[in-house]
């Protein structure tokens, strides 16, 4: 099942890459963005039945080798008694500024965190062929600490940033509860149908080395540890963080995915232990499939083929054209190896 994506992952030759796409249910497809003529984000996310339904969309038109279920890293959060919306990303009702704000998070039934995601999980399973893979995900603690305590997306999170000067401890605090809840919450994934997940951590990039050690590194080592003990292949995605590279990669994960400004050949050279995802700019597909086709190519010539998943540097970009899409997966697909398909037929 799904074994082209999880060999990858093991770093075992593959007859070809396997290739998805971050955000590869959102907007640039046009039935998405018709569904959103009666939808909001939140009440897709929030809807099982729908949520399947979004998350098998870009399979129907691509042959992707993975889907990933159609949720937001915000999804736990309810669980822990936060109330947010999106405007258009996430807004928290009561940011998180103290002590108190800290201690009235619930300690909540692992049924009661984001059922809604394991449901859409089974039934995006029970519809997907076998040779493609599922993957969960969910937010880093940091990354997810950065909204409950700014409140919501700002540059450069400068409150966060001063919460961390001034309370390392109950910062600490707080990132121990999201790692141990993301680990339970990846784990639930798993047992629910996905074959891999991947962290998203798209604000470390904010913190010094010394203070990315003092306060992510260990709750992602913690949380990361928690969900390899389960036997569940790990991608750590990381963005605008060329200071912490080498560091991420020393994580205990399987692949280590980052965005268009890291050279990966260098990367997969320099940790030859750990697979690599990535990191195709989502600009150029919005040049056109010719351009798209081009930069595939380049990125094929110049990454190691075994333990290589291609996919963007980040989201797909809501303008872009399917053409590209189209080019940057049948790009992919011609790279074939002969005699290690033959093997696997």
């Amino acid at each position: 099942m799904a074994e082209l994506l999880l060999d990858a992952l093991s770093r075992v030759p593959t007859a070809r890459r396997p290739v998805w796409i971050m955000r590869q249910a959102g907007r640039y497809l046009p039935e998405y963005r018709e569904f959103r003529k009666s939808h909001s984000f939140k009440a897709l996310s929030g809807n099982s039945e729908l949520a399947a339904e979004v998350t098998l969309m870009p399979l129907k038109r691509f042959e992707l080798d993975a889907a990933i279920v159609f949720a937001d890293i915000m999804s736990p959060m309810p669980a822990l008694g936060i109330d947010f919306d999106f405007d258009p990303g996430p807004v928290v009702a009561n940011p998180i500024r103290d002590r108190r704000g800290v201690e009235r998070l619930h300690d909540p039934d692992p049924d009661d965190v984001a059922p809604e995601v394991m449901e859409a999980l089974r039934i995006t399973r029970g519809a997907l062929a076998d040779n493609v893979a599922l993957l969960g995900f969910c937010g880093a603690p940091w990354t997810l600490a950065a909204y409950l305590v700014e409140g919501r997306g700002v540059k450069d999170f400068p409150t966060l940033r001063a919460f961390a000067a001034e309370r390392p401890g109950l910062l600490d605090t707080l990132l121990s509860r999201l790692s141990d809840l993301m680990g339970r919450y990846l784990i639930a994934q798993a047992e629910a149908g996905a074959d891999a997940v991947q962290i998203f951590d798209s604000w470390a990039g904010l913190l010094s080395l010394a203070d990315w050690q003092r306060f992510i590194r260990p709750h992602l080592q913690s949380l990361l540890e928690t969900v390899g003990a389960a036997g569940i292949p790990r991608i750590m995605f990381v963005q605008n963080a060329p200071h912490l590279i080498d560091a991420y990669a020393k994580l205990p994960a399987e692949a280590i995915a980052t965005d268009w400004r890291m050279d990966l050949a260098a990367l997969q050279r320099d940790h030859a232990e750990r697979a690599v995802q990535g990191n195709i700019d989502p600009a150029v597909l919005l040049a056109g499939p010719e351009a798209t086709a081009g930069r595939v190519r380049q990125l094929l010539d110049s990454v190691a083929p075994t333990g290589h998943i291609v996919n963007l540097g980040h989201g797909i970009l809501p303008s872009t054209p399917i053409a590209s899409v189209e080019a940057l997966v049948e790009t992919v697909h011609a790279e074939v190896k002969p005699d290690i398909a033959a093997s696997r037929a």
